[in-house]
Parts: C-alpha cells; structure tokens; sequence
C-alpha cells in the first residue's frame, strides 16, 4: 500500500514539476522573444544633471538592459537635459535618450534642425513638474515678485530653461532684462539658493528629484505656486506650449517641505526617445526592458511607477520607432 501512495506521490510531484515548467516557459515567452539571442553591441545614451532624474533612471534602466541583454554595453553621456539629448539625437551623438515633449516639438519646430525627421518615440515615461523654489522668509510669492531678482533658470541647453522663460514671458518678465538669470541646475542650484547666491530658482522634474530632496534635509524653503491663469497665457504663445498642462504637484512630493498642501504648476511628459535607423530589434527589446523593469526602478525612482503600457504608446509629437511598435503588439491584448 505504501509503495502505491509514494509512485502515486511521485507521479503527482511530476506533473506538478511539469506544470510549474510550463508556466515559466509561458513567462519566458512573454518576456523574452522565444528562441531570438539578445542584441549586443554598444549604445549610447544622454541622461542629464547629476542628482536629476533623468540621470538616475538612465543609470538604473542600464542595470535593468544589462539583465535581459547582457552583452550590450551601455554608454551613460550626461547633458544639460532635454534640449541638449533631442539635438544630440537627431545628429547622430546618442542612439537613445530621454526629452520632455515641449524640447522634442521646439527642435521640431525650428529653422535649423537637422535629423528632426528621423526622431522616433520608444514610450511615454512620466511627467516633469516644473518647481519654482525659493527661501521660506522669502518676499516671493508669485513669478511676477521675480522682477528684479537672480533668478536661475536652467543650463542654457535644458528643458526648465525653455520653461521657464517661458512662465516669466506669461507672468510678463523678460528673461534677460527683468530678472538676473543664473545657468544653475539642479546640481548647483539647491547649494547656491541655500548659500544666498541666489534668490530662486526654477527645476523641472519627476517627483521627487533627489537634488530637491537633499536640500529639504538642511534647508527651509517652500514653492511658489503657478496657478491656472499662467498656463492659460502660456498656451496662448502657441507652438510647443500646448503640451504643459495645469496640475497640481501632490503633497507627498516633498512632505516636510509642503506641510499636506499640494501645490499648483504646470506638467509636461517625458518621451523615451530614438532614430529610424537604429536596429527595430534593438529597439523592440529595449521597450520590452523599459516596460518589465518599472516596478524595480520605480522602488528607487519613484516618477518611473507611472510607465504605464496603456499610456507608453502616446509619444506625441513624435511616431512611434517599428521596434517599439512590434513590441506593443505583441502584448495588445
């Protein structure tokens, strides 16, 4: 009798091993494209300002292609952030990197832009927030109190420059006459503003930047609202500006900073980006890795929780690259 339960036991336990083998092929196919080898090569890849999110994600969507494409070596370039990664793009400097929309449509949009047409989306990734911070006793309340005052508003090739002028224009502020502008980033910008160098300045980010983070560890300081009525008159200057849009940044961002009260500005999203002639094999595993990699990058990174495969598609304004449209169908439900 016994020796009939354990063959019964042992056939149970092998086909519950079968089973399990099953499923996990059932995963590998949906993970990996069965039977196809890894690419590998070398790629290179602009990111942006130490201590911004743009460098952090790439450095962790490197660890991330480095699992599933062990044999492609990855090349971090840092940059003055999204004008900078779109023209580098676009003029063969990197075959991939990250801009947010309002970077990618004003290259797009201007006389001298070589490549411009060869620019591909790969997916959508989350949404910058632009951040106006100043003192906690600071006089300034509103963008129109930065009359008169130094003001940093982003390395000359950045997309919180093309930004921020861009609100100082709405609240009525000429850039060059108005204000003394500084070229601070995030890497600079919370040291000065802390050291009195500076009387704000402005940051465009996921939430939350670490630079921002930092400094809320040794330095009081609050954010002044952009409010509805800017965005309005932002929008009314045409061209790329149709892609910021009023919201509110939400008072876990920053907790010991905002108190529990969210506060209002304007929000642009951020695009995975590349060219029509990298390898659409190259690319559609990259988007596999991007997608996959969300919830381990998200723990430390928290702006990448929200890839989104409902939402990656919309990389308006550019189309979408063959290698990230081959991947996307092939998970379409």
């Amino acid at each position: 009798m016994s020796s009939v339960l354990a063959r019964i036991g042992r056939r149970r336990a092998l086909q519950g091993a079968a089973a399990g083998l099953v499923v996990l092929g059932l995963l590998v196919w949906w993970l990996l494209p069965l039977g196809e080898a890894p690419p590998s090569g070398t790629i290179r890849f602009s990111t942006g300002t130490k201590a911004g999110v743009y460098q952090d994600y790439g450095e962790r969507l490197r660890k991330a292609f480095r699992k599933d494409m062990p044999d492609l070596t990855v090349k971090l370039l840092t940059s003055d952030g999204s004008q900078e990664n779109v023209k580098r793009l676009a003029t063969d400097g990197t075959d991939f990197t990250i801009a947010a929309a309002d970077a990618v449509e004003t290259y797009e949009l201007a006389a001298n832009h070589p490549g411009a047409d060869r620019l591909r989306g790969v997916a959508r990734l989350y949404d910058d927030y632009l951040q106006l911070i100043v003192p906690r006793d600071s006089d300034i309340k509103s963008v129109a109190d930065l009359r008169g005052k130094r003001v940093a508003i982003g390395p000359v090739r950045s997309g919180v420059r093309l930004m921020a002028e861009r609100v100082l224009k709405a609240a009525g502020i000429d850039a060059q006459k108005d204000i003394t502008p500084k070229a601070d980033g995030i890497d600079v910008g919370p040291g000065h503003l802390k050291e009195g160098k500076i009387d704000a300045f402005f940051w465009s980010g996921g939430l939350p930047t670490e630079g921002i983070q930092d400094l809320a560890d040794s330095f009081t300081f609050r954010f002044v609202p952009i409010g509805a009525d800017l965005v309005a008159k932002l929008h009314a200057q045409g061209g790329a500006t149709r892609y910021y849009r009023a919201t509110n940044m939400p008072e876990s961002a920053y907790p010991s900073i905002q108190n529990g009260v969210a506060v209002p500005t304007i929000a642009v999203a951020n695009l995975l980006m590349t060219r029509t002639d990298i390898d659409p094999r190259l690319t559609e595993w990259v988007t596999r890795a991007v997608i996959k990699s969300r919830d381990e990058i998200g723990a430390h990174v928290h702006s990448a929780q929200l890839v989104d495969l409902r939402t990656a598609i919309y990389t308006d304004p550019l189309a979408l690259h063959e290698g990230a449209r081959r991947y996307y169908r092939s998970v379409k439900p």
